[in-house]
This record gives C-alpha cells, structure tokens and sequence, in this order.
C-alpha cells in the first residue's frame, strides 16, 4: 500500500508577543501564543479529514502552515514523500499548484479590481501552464464546471456583482483550475447562507471524486463535518484531543468537549429529557495555556490528575483517538 499523501508530525506554530517598553528595559522573556502546539495527523489520497474546534483553537493556523503560507515554529510535514517543511521558495514552487486553499472569507480573497474570469485564469499564467487565450479557455470551462452560467457573462463581472454563494464558487473555481491533489477548505461554507451550503458541499465532492482529492475541511460546525468528512480530528487550544473515523466518533465520542460539540448542534430528534454536558467558560488565552490536560478548566469530570498531567493520544478503538485521563466510555 501507498503511504498518505500528507503527514504531518508535532506541528507547532509559535506567535511571539510583541513586548512594551517596560518590558523590553527589563529585557523580559519573549511570551508566545501557541497557536498549533504540536498536532500530528495524515491524510490519504481522496481522503477528507475534518478539523473542528471552536473559534481560536488554531484550526486556520494549522491549515495555512500546512500549506507553508505560514511557516511552522516546529514539526514536519510531509506531501507525497517529501519533507516540504524548510524548502526554499523556489524548491515549493512545483508544490504550489499542486496544494491548494479555499478561503474563508470568498470577497477579502478576491481581487475587486480584478475580473472574476481573470482571477480563476490566473493561476494558469503564474505557473505557466498556459497561454493567456488558453488560460481564458479553461478559466470559462471552471466556470461552466461550478454552475456559473452563462460562463461568458460571468468571466467579465466583478466580485461585487456576485452573491457571496457565487463568490464561493468563483473561489473553489480558481482552486480546482490547477487541479491540485490536496485542498485546505478553511471554513469554506461558514459565511454561506444555510440553503446554499448543501450545493457548495455537492461540488467538493464532485471535485473529490473526479481529481481523487485530498482535502483538510475546517470547519467549527461539527454537523458540517459529519456530511462530508471519512474522519474528524477535533482541536482544543492549538492541540488535536480525538481524532477517528466520522461514524466512530459521532456515536462514540471519548473526549468531553467532543461531546459538548456534538450536543450543540441543534437536533429534533434528540430528546428533550436528555442529559447535556455542561462546559462554562470561554477557551483560556493561547499565550498562557493551563498546565496538564488544557481543557480541564472547562471539564466537568476534571481531577488532580488533569490538573497535573497533560494527556497523550492513546488509541481506544481501530483508528480512534483520544487525549483525555477520564474518557466517556
């Protein structure tokens, strides 16, 4: 069998903290946020691995210093056998087209001096795969590809003349022209409305099944994941604390803030009468994590041990994952 085509091991991501001026005469210590603090995880060929966590966990960290948009403090990451994580500019270039990223936020990514066929296109011309009446040729076929017709129209419009739905699309496009082999979906239908979600998720996997993608899909909504992800890793404070297949983890989740997650989601089925976990507070600041395991402020189930060990990944199950002294099962 083939290795995965990502691995990522101890990945860290260290912010430092600009210091006053009390503190730069003092020439006190640099702090740091701890963003990413040492994640590890692969991913398969055609395999998408959902990255959920709150707000501030450092899911689009994470992403982005996979793709080397940021460059890692620590850790390795590996794309199809090759150690990416200190490679020049240059020596990244051929991996460039090849690594992609759907943005967040599809109108702050997009130029809006710049006409929507244009920028789908442009990728072709910096990587030289085509020429410019070419580029325009394939940059109108993507466009026809994720439902923006008539593709004439819409290559000459703006990014203002669009519906953030259609934004989205115009930014997947731009993605897929290179037809890359990995994606990092960075809450790629958080900013959508709810009934265009559905179609935006449609077209990833269509592109999954055509160019046997590999994607890493961020997301904070957990229900999003479970539509479109094989496996879900969930992140807490810059740390992965489960990680497994999507069905293991939804029916049997060990950690108590996967759980919390999952009891957030809005649910008719659910009864009524049903027990919920009760998590308080707000995720502590990142430059000043809690000693042991870090959720324990927030976790009901919280002893001494927490306090004073962190928890390593232990697997309880095929393929299942948890950091956790105290897990639900």
């Amino acid at each position: 069998m083939s290795g995965p085509l990502l691995r990522v091991e101890n990945l860290k991501k260290y912010f430092p903290i600009k210091r006053n001026i009390l503190e730069t005469l003092r020439k006190a210590p640099v702090r740091y946020v701890k963003a990413v603090d040492g994640i590890s995880f692969e991913i398969a060929r055609g395999e998408v691995l959902a990255l959920i966590g709150e707000s501030g966990c450092g899911k689009t960290t994470a992403g982005r210093t996979v793709l080397r948009l940021i460059e890692p403090t620590d850790g390795r990451i590996i794309f199809d056998g090759t150690d990416i994580t200190k490679l020049s500019r240059e020596e990244m270039r051929p991996f460039r087209r090849r690594m992609q990223i759907i943005f967040q936020d599809p109108y702050a990514s997009l130029s809006p001096r710049m006409k929507i066929g244009d920028a789908i296109a442009h990728p072709l011309l910096v990587h030289g795969l085509a020429e410019k009446e070419e580029a325009r040729e394939f940059a109108l076929k993507m466009l026809k590809r994720v439902g923006l017709t008539p593709e004439d129209e819409f290559y000459d419009r703006y990014p203002h003349h669009l519906s953030g739905g259609q934004r989205q699309r115009v930014v997947i496009a731009r993605a897929m022209i290179l037809k890359p082999e990995f994606v990092v979906a960075d809450e790629a239908v958080s900013m959508i409305d709810v009934s265009m979600r559905a179609s935006i998720l449609e077209l990833l996997e269509s592109f999954r099944k055509e160019y046997n993608l590999s994607q890493l899909f961020i997301t904070h909504d957990i229900a999003v994941g479970k539509l479109i992800a094989d496996r879900i890793a969930v992140m807490y404070l810059g740390k992965i604390v489960e990680i497994g297949p999507t069905d293991e983890v939804l029916k049997n989740p060990a950690h108590p803030y996967t759980m919390a997650l999952i009891q957030a989601v809005p649910s008719i089925a659910r009864r009524k009468k049903e027990k919920k976990l009760k998590i308080t507070g707000e995720v502590p600041n990142a430059a000043n994590p809690p000693r042991g395991c870090r959720f324990h402020p927030r976790c009901p189930f919280a002893s001494e041990t927490c306090i004073a060990h962190e928890p390593e990944l232990v697997e309880i199950s095929h393929n299942h994952f948890v950091a956790c002294h105290h897990p639900l099962r």
